[in-house]
């Protein structure tokens, strides 16, 4: 890191909700927010979320015609730059990105390809992943630079370490990251079963994430969309400081998984590190999807890197589930809430120390094939 990053602003819409009250009355009730959808069980948002999103849908012609992840983006993105102060006129940067992009639109307009053996008019532009981005800048009216990406399920740290990377070099003073996913349609899911990774029980946890006694896969999609707002060096009204990032990547061995020892995930840590001690750490908000060999080989990496002492382990994953592109944000709100309430939100099943203080928080994102991004935020 050349410099501190301040992180002045976060906003999300989630299955915990959209304010940040409700969101942290969720996060510590340890309920889980898991639905079943056609027989299959999913995080959804609650009915008041939805109904802000159908009002933003309607808000305007050309707002009908977009996937819910563009329009999940737009609502967080707008509540991010309201709660920093932003106007279009400081002309920030935007990156958003998302894993799968306008998923349910792309899915109804090939049905329909299908059945007439033509294409709708806007089927190209409107399921493209830059569209996310795009329709951000344009509901904004910024003119700053605007970036789309998908890595996979750390798409958003990734937009992270794009940001701070072009505040760094001085080409922009402000910038807007994050992840969009509206992942719960039919084709989705399914390619998950294929992998055989979805959860198939309704109990009391049915996303079992650090849970490294689980005998099968617990992995459940969830929708949301979460931006933060980005600022150079420290300032006063910063929820939190970006202290350390690094990334890291490894051979693929498979399409889908990790080495045995997730060395993606021990360089990224080492490097969002540096020079720090590992003990200074009290909490790592990990990545853990609820699947029996991604979770063990994080916990195998962080064994690897803090061999002295781990820190508490915790993620929201079990509460509500997996939101592909969109969770490594979502992570980045659930430490920054855990920063400044001063309040750890454990596993319930997991036999672990808890931290004393909170003063420093790892989080820890990947995507399938091993692209992993660590950040360590500070109060």
């Amino acid at each position: 890191m050349n410099q501190p990053i301040s992180i002045t602003a976060i906003s999300s819409i989630s299955p915990l909700g959209f304010n940040k009250e409700d969101i942290w009355k969720n996060y510590i009730s340890k309920s889980h927010f898991f639905t079943e959808k056609d027989g299959n069980l999913v995080a959804q948002l609650p009915t008041n979320a939805k109904q802000e999103i159908e009002k933003l849908r309607q808000s305007n012609s050309k707002y009908k015609q977009l996937d819910d992840s563009v329009l999940f983006g737009i609502f967080s993105a707008r509540e991010a730059i309201k709660q920093a102060g932003w106007s279009a006129k400081d002309n920030f940067g935007i990156n958003v990105g998302s894993s799968r992009g306008a998923t349910g639109l792309f899915e109804t307009y090939f049905e329909s390809f299908l059945d007439k053996n033509k294409a709708e008019t806007l089927s190209s532009p409107t399921t493209t992943l830059g569209n996310i981005s795009s329709w951000i800048a344009h509901d904004l009216q910024t003119k700053g630079p605007e970036i789309s990406h998908s890595i996979t399920c750390s798409t958003a740290l990734h937009a992270i370490l794009n940001g701070v990377a072009w505040l760094n070099s001085g080409m922009c003073d402000k910038f807007l990251v994050g992840g969009s996913e509206a992942p719960l349609t039919p084709f989705t899911i399914a390619q998950m079963q294929a992998l055989k990774i979805y959860a198939r029980k309704n109990d009391d946890f049915p996303c079992r994430a650090l849970d490294f006694d689980k005998t099968e896969n617990t992995m459940i999609l969830s929708e949301a969309a979460a931006t933060a707002c980005l600022e150079k060096g420290k300032t006063k009204k910063a929820l939190a400081y970006i202290e350390g990032i690094g990334y890291g990547t490894e051979l693929l061995e498979h399409n889908a998984s990790l080495s045995t020892n997730a060395d993606c995930f021990q360089r990224s840590m080492t490097m969002a590190l540096g020079d720090s001690n590992p003990d200074d750490i009290d909490i790592i908000v990990t990545h853990t999807p609820g699947t029996i060999k991604g979770d063990v080989a994080e916990y195998n990496a962080i064994n690897k890197i803090f061999c002295n002492k781990i820190p508490s382990l915790t993620t929201n994953k079990i509460q509500v589930g997996h939101s592909l592109g969109a969770s490594g944000l979502l992570s980045i709100e659930m430490a920054i809430l855990m920063l400044n309430h001063q309040t750890f939100i454990d596993i319930p099943y997991l036999e672990q120390s808890h931290p004393k203080k909170i003063s420093k928080i790892m989080i820890n994102a990947v995507g399938f094939g091993g692209n992993a991004v660590s950040v360590i935020l500070s109060k």
